[in-house]
């Protein structure tokens, strides 16, 4: 069963339906034992890194998360769900008290700049369909197998997670960020919407739901 982590601050049916729609057994749960069980666990989700991460350390789920993720168990953050998978995040917090993520990849989950490095602005959140360049790694990486480099997928937010050498793709607004990471080759964050994404975001949960039954 892949678990869909509910911590009332996501798009939960769209996600869970599009799961089911590749032969998926999604379940919604906010159960931490439940989560803690589950074959797999996707963690989708919208709004503020802080008020998530508070919900979330009430119901039990950011320990039985990370503790199964550094099982092996395959796991796939969405949008703000990537965003937590770092160690800190000002989304609803402060520069200087920042909230404390999921810890599984390092550094800071910072705002998008309003503007380029020649000063030409851009529009946050950052919304709508845009392309997603696959790194060397993500080009080998089993969440997107059968996805080309530069194909497009849906984006709404606005905040960005540190690049690194665990970055799967970018994507350029104001500048380029990872719009995909990995922890070890079996967990991953995605900053688009697959479930949002057509045929592509089809693929991609696709091959996750593979993924979680291997």
């Amino acid at each position: 069963m892949i678990a869909v982590v509910d911590y009332q601050k996501g798009n939960l049916l769209s996600v869970e339906r599009g799961l089911v729609a590749v032969g998926a057994d999604a379940r919604i749960t906010s159960d931490a034992a439940e989560i803690a069980r589950a074959d797999a666990i996707v963690l989708p989700g919208v709004g503020a890194f802080a008020d998530a991460v508070a919900t979330m350390n009430e119901l039990g789920q950011m320990n039985a998360i990370a503790d199964r993720v550094r099982a092996g168990v395959p796991f796939l953050g969405i949008c703000l769900g990537m965003q937590l998978m770092h160690e800190f995040g000002v989304e609803g917090a402060s520069a200087a008290s920042p909230a404390r993520g999921l810890g599984l990849l390092p550094g800071t989950v910072d705002l998008i700049p309003k503007t380029d490095a020649r000063g030409r602005s851009f529009k946050v959140p950052h919304v709508g369909w845009n392309t997603v360049e696959l790194t060397d790694r993500g080009q080998k990486s089993e969440l997107f197998d059968g996805i080309e480099s530069g194909e497009y997928f849906y984006f709404t937010h606005s905040y960005i997670v540190p690049s690194g050498e665990t970055d799967l793709a970018h994507t350029a607004h104001s500048i380029a960020f990872p719009s995909a990471v990995s922890f070890g080759d079996r967990a991953f964050g995605v900053q688009f919407h697959p479930e949002k994404s057509s045929d592509a975001g089809i693929r991609l949960l696709r091959n996750f739901a593979n993924l979680a039954k291997s």
